[in-house]
């Protein structure tokens, strides 16, 4: 089990100012996140948690009302630094490879870490599947997660801006398009002109 890579689908939701101006000192804290361990193509580990902020433990209204959750949640969740030795756990025997859609949530993870004054948890690879998506189809603009798997004619899983959801999203996402990446790599059979040279054939039998 140790040789064998493991794929970390993560998707943290953050909280938000009331309205455009930022309160003095705000910044996006983790409120929730939602992780899928992946390893030998098969799903291992699910883990759903609401996190405690810390500089802003109150949520605005507009959070909430986006989000859909209530403080209760948010205050019976566990302590950020609790959430980074979830994190930690998954690097135990070598470091995963993180895939998450669009780069925010490592963003707002690293600062999160600097302005709790922890070390940041991850030392492996990080792919943004949303650039990826964006490079395959040759959009030139990023692609919104649940627009994506539409445009797969799929359904995205459960429930949007719920972590565990849109990170169990964003993995069946990403065996869509590996599917497809594999697809177009194999090589075309050859056509029956490229096996033969028809040219000797007809000059053959022009003879």
């Amino acid at each position: 089990m140790e040789g064998q890579e493991r794929l970390l689908f993560i998707d943290f939701e953050f909280t938000m100012p009331e309205g455009k101006a930022n309160p003095k000192g705000f910044y996006p804290e983790i409120i929730e996140v939602g992780i899928v361990s992946v390893r030998n193509h098969k799903v291992e580990e699910q883990f759903s948690s609401y996190v405690r902020p810390v500089r802003f433990p109150l949520l605005s209204e507009r959070c909430k009302t986006f989000l859909q959750i209530s403080q209760a949640k948010i205050d019976e969740g566990i302590s950020f630094s609790e959430l980074l030795t979830t994190l930690n756990k998954y690097n135990e025997h070598s470091p995963a490879t993180v895939i998450t859609w669009g780069n925010m949530d490592m963003k707002v993870l690293r600062q999160n870490c600097q302005m709790n004054n922890e070390v940041f948890p991850f030392l492996g690879k990080s792919r943004d599947l949303s650039m990826e998506y964006k490079k395959f189809f040759g959009d030139r603009n990023q692609t919104g997660l649940w627009k994506a798997v539409e445009e797969y004619g799929k359904k995205a899983t459960g429930k949007h801006h719920c972590a565990l959801d849109d990170a169990l999203t964003t993995y069946n996402l990403f065996k869509l398009v590996e599917e497809d990446k594999r697809y177009l790599q194999k090589p075309t059979p050859p056509t029956i002109g490229e096996r033969i040279d028809l040219s000797k054939v007809l000059n053959k039998y022009a003879t």
